[in-house]
């Protein structure tokens, strides 16, 4: 029995009052959609430009109007979009004329999933319109593009296709065990499965580098009061987001900014600051520090250079063995230069937040605490679904070494199979529902 496909549409250009709005409508019912609006046939992938009727015929705007016919369309079906002026209530007159023709509004990515449903692209390539659309960065950017033609996808496949011919040619071994084919001795299987365990290592390291670029790392500024905080978020942010004065507990709640290092997202927070208080609204804003502290990849610990010595009780025990970079702060009350140096075995950064004397070298310390590696080229953006399926695919690659070392070649093709369904699942040829559900649901409408 074949469901029926119901006819989606939705407002695709940003909302608001703009200079153009744009709806798409994608679906069988397309084609007579534009017919109805425009009173005329459409001819593919030509621009009409001309009125829009509403069901009264009335006119609701002028514009332009193109049809992509099924199967070279982006959703693989019959799509025509509309490219009208922007005002929302032009817009909203001409969804409603739309969905009163038995069209229903799309749900979040929608659009994108049905061009993944229909062959169109694949899962990678599909979240790579999403990282494209949020990229912040020229370097975020590239890497999405990368991602949305396919460069992801073909190494993936490339594997995969390795994967499968290997799994035959050990099954082989196994059904034709009575037959000349030398397996054990067979040197062949080996340096495929080295091959292989090599090519996704280097995927691994190329899509860690594109997480690191598409999330980015959450770092908690902690310290005592007027440690210079604020001053440091102020002077890493280059704009005044926090209030600096002389006065203690200036800072009360939590101020969060985001920043980019080498197109790497940091996502900085500002935190009140830490010491022993009686007054109720500085304790909350202790506790919210606190949690702020806890959830952060990185604490870069704040004090002032003019303090005898660094002051580690200040943090919460639980943050005792969270990565810190200690900042030493105000040099140019005390005649220091920046510099780095280890003390501890803390990584200790002598800057004037004030004047920006050293924060090159915070930016950089921030950049080698993520692992971000500029010299790796073709990044790609990745998420962590897909780095965890390729740890998993390691995971049974190696397992298949081991068990080839023992003899064990019926264990070595179930290893395969596993490897093969793990490193299937970045693509999308083999995914749950309820994972195509989670990743297109945090698309925006209208894409």
């Amino acid at each position: 029995m074949t469901l029926k496909v119901e006819t989606i549409c939705a407002i695709a250009s940003a909302i608001g009052q703009s200079g153009i709005g744009i709806i798409r409508v994608s679906g069988p019912l397309a084609r007579s959609i534009a017919k109805q609006i425009l009173h005329t046939d459409l001819k593919p992938r030509y621009a009409y430009y001309g009125a829009f009727y509403g069901n009264d015929n009335s006119i609701i705007d002028k514009g332009v109007a193109i049809l992509f016919s099924a199967p070279n369309s982006f959703t693989g079906e019959d799509v025509v979009e509309f490219h009208g002026h922007g005002g929302s209530s032009v817009l909203r007159k001409l969804l409603e004329t739309i969905i009163e023709s038995n069209v229903r509004l799309a749900e979040p990515g929608e659009f994108t999933k049905r061009a993944f449903l229909n062959g169109k692209m694949d899962l990678i390539q599909a979240e790579a319109v999403q990282d494209l659309i949020q990229s912040n960065s020229e370097e975020s950017a590239l890497s999405a593009v990368r991602s949305l033609t396919g460069e992801f996808s073909a190494k993936i496949n490339k594997i995969l296709s390795e994967l499968v011919s290997l799994r035959v040619f050990v099954e082989a071994t196994i059904d034709f065990s009575d037959e000349e084919i030398d397996f054990l001795e067979s040197h062949e299987v080996s340096n495929k499965l080295d091959s292989l365990k090599k090519s996704l290592i280097d995927i691994l390291n190329t899509a860690t580098q594109g997480a690191i670029l598409r999330d980015g790392i959450h770092v908690a500024i902690a310290g005592k009061p007027n440690a210079g905080k604020s001053s440091l978020l102020n002077t890493l942010t280059k704009q005044s987001s926090a209030i600096v004065t002389h006065i203690a507990g200036t800072t009360r709640d939590v101020l969060k900014e985001t920043i980019y290092v080498e197109g790497m997202p940091v996502h900085i927070i500002d935190t009140a600051g830490l010491h022993d208080s009686d007054d109720v609204i500085e304790q909350e804003g202790i506790r919210r520090a606190h949690k702020e502290i806890n959830n952060a990849d990185l604490v870069l610990l704040v004090y002032d250079s003019r303090d005898s010595e660094l002051d580690l009780t200040i943090l919460p025990d639980s943050v005792k063995d969270k990565p810190k970079i200690v900042i030493k702060n105000k040099i140019d009350l005390v005649d220091l230069k920046p510099r780095i140096h280890k003390v501890d075995n803390l990584m200790e950064i002598a800057i004037s937040a004030k004047n920006g004397e050293g924060i090159d070298l915070v930016r950089g310390a921030l950049s080698e605490f993520a692992g971000l590696n500029p010299s790796i080229e073709g990044v790609f953006l990745a998420r962590k679904r897909h780095i965890n399926a390729i740890e998993e695919t390691l995971v049974f690659i190696s397992n298949a070494i081991e068990q080839l070392e023992q003899g064990s070649s019926e264990l070595v093709a179930e290893d395969l199979r596993q490897a093969g369904l793990q490193l299937s699942q970045v693509t999308g040829e083999f995914s749950s529902d309820d994972l195509l559900g989670e990743i297109f649901t945090s698309f925006c409408i209208g894409k």
